[in-house]
Order: structure tokens, then C-alpha cells, then sequence
């Protein structure tokens, strides 16, 4: 449910609430039970934490990388007649 920032044109109250989108805008403040003006809010960017979400149950796992030998642009673990391979032997 999305969160709707208000504020009382007579007191200055800001609140904030939660409802659904469906639900009516309030129209009377909870401290002097006189009108009130919902705020037009930035947003919150949405976060997904725990389980149930792509980023923790769905993706595929990260291959490790093979160990490399310390020279730039060749094979790990080099193979004689490789021609396939891209990297120079």
C-alpha cells in the first residue's frame, strides 16, 4: 500500500498514512478535524529484500572465474593445439 503525505491548511499538521489506492482521499485533520490537502511526494524507489524475489531465489548463481596465471590474455590453465581457444599460448 502506498503511503499519502496530508497536511491541515489550519493547524500546518503533516502526517502520513497508509491506503489504498482505491480508498478516498482523507478530507478532515486527526488534531483540529479541519480541512486538510494531500501533498504531492517525491516517491520511494521500491526494495525487494528476502526471499521471493528474482534478485535472491530466482537468479541463475555467478560462475567463478578460473584463477588466472597473472599474464593478461592467456589461458589459465593452457592446453597444447588448442586452436578454439582465443586466448594466445
Amino acid at each position: 500500500m502506498p503511503t499519502y503525505e496530508y497536511e491541515c491548511v489550519n493547524c500546518n499538521k503533516i502526517f502520513d498514512i497508509f491506503q489504498k489506492m482505491t480508498d478516498k482521499p482523507l478530507d478532515k485533520c486527526p488534531k483540529c478535524h479541519k480541512k486538510i490537502s494531500r501533498l504531492i511526494g517525491g516517491g520511494a524507489g521500491v526494495i525487494f529484500k528476502g526471499s521471493g524475489f528474482y534478485a535472491t531465489d530466482y537468479r541463475k548463481p555467478k560462475k567463478e572465474k578460473p584463477a588466472s596465471s597473472g599474464k593478461a590474455g592467456t589461458c589459465p590453465a593452457p592446453k597444447g593445439g588448442c586452436d578454439s581457444c582465443p586466448h594466445a599460448h
